[in-house]
């Protein structure tokens, strides 16, 4: 059911001047789409109850969304719920199709109120749209006891009354305390103030650690070299198929390959290791000796 062009006044006026379905009718057009898609009844079901969705529409208009488009939403809500609807378990359409409706404009609210994902959680939902309210039954609760809740306090009774984590109450408190700002925004009014991108601090590698860490990784590489070029043939060959390659060749492997005991392997490479442990060492010595 497309709504372009529709005003909020259209609309309501055509849902009001929709006809009231009683139970044996409504379930007769819900059989004749279910049983042989009949798409006539389901405009007729449909139509007849768009007087709900949007009545429940106007219920999230304080969220800021466009009233026709959370109608538009309800409107699917309604075409999911009559896709789905079961006349034969003795429930009235409009019943049924609440949950949808609510469902669906619920999930657009939340798409649509903040760039940034407010929620997916069932819990992370309930807060979202009952927070403040929970917020304030729990404080009249201990105001009427005699109590004095202060903020934490509050907080672990949302959390415990909704069901979530303190984590996720802290969160979405910070959420709904101001709507998105551009990072393109001037911070003053004039048209000469910086952008509050400017101020972000720039977490990639500066040009001179670049430079200070390509240097350096120059220098190991160098000296790894000529610590590899220290050992013997036997030793070099060991180590570059033990650690050089992606896929690190086995010691079984390697002793049948040369006619070698597993306990062999292991010794050749440990001595190596040893050689360019103490090669690495004296260069790294020679080093702080300099500075």
């Amino acid at each position: 059911m497309a709504l372009d062009g529709y005003t909020d006044q259209t609309l309501s006026r055509q849902a009001r001047a929709a006809e009231l379905l009683d139970a044996e009718t409504e379930a007769a057009l819900a059989r004749a789409w279910r049983d042989h898609r009949d798409t006539a009844a389901l405009h007729r079901l449909v139509t007849a109850y768009m007087r709900l969705a949007i009545s429940m529409a106007a219920k999230f208009r304080r969220y800021g969304a466009p009233m026709n488009d959370l109608i538009q939403e309800a409107s699917l809500g309604l075409m999911k719920a009559a896709e789905k609807f079961d006349p034969d378990r003795g429930v009235r359409f409009s019943t049924y199709a609440v949950w949808w409706i609510k469902a669906s404009i619920q999930d657009y609210v939340m798409r649509n109120w903040s760039m940034v994902r407010t929620g997916s959680t069932s819990g992370q939902k309930a807060l979202f749209f009952n927070l403040r309210r929970v917020q304030a039954k729990l404080s009249r609760e201990a105001a009427a006891a005699g109590e004095e809740l202060d903020s934490a306090q509050l907080r672990e009774r949302v959390a415990n009354e909704v069901g979530v984590t303190l984590a996720e109450v802290e969160m979405m408190e910070g959420r709904l305390a101001g709507m998105d700002a551009s990072l393109n925004a001037p911070q003053a009014s004039d048209d000469e103030g910086r952008e509050w991108i400017e101020v972000l601090e720039d977490d990639a590698v500066q040009a001179a650690e670049a430079v200070e860490v390509a240097h350096d990784h120059a220098a190991l590489r160098g000296w790894l070299a000529k610590a590899m070029a220290g050992l013997n043939e036997r030793e070099r060959y060991i180590v570059a198929e033990r650690r050089l390659r992606d896929e690190p060749r086995t010691l079984e492997s390697l002793g049948a390959e040369m006619g070698l005991s597993k306990e062999r392997i292991r010794q050749l490479e440990a001595a190596a290791y040893g050689k360019l442990r103490r090669h690495l060492e004296d260069k790294a010595h020679g080093v702080h000796d300099f500075l």
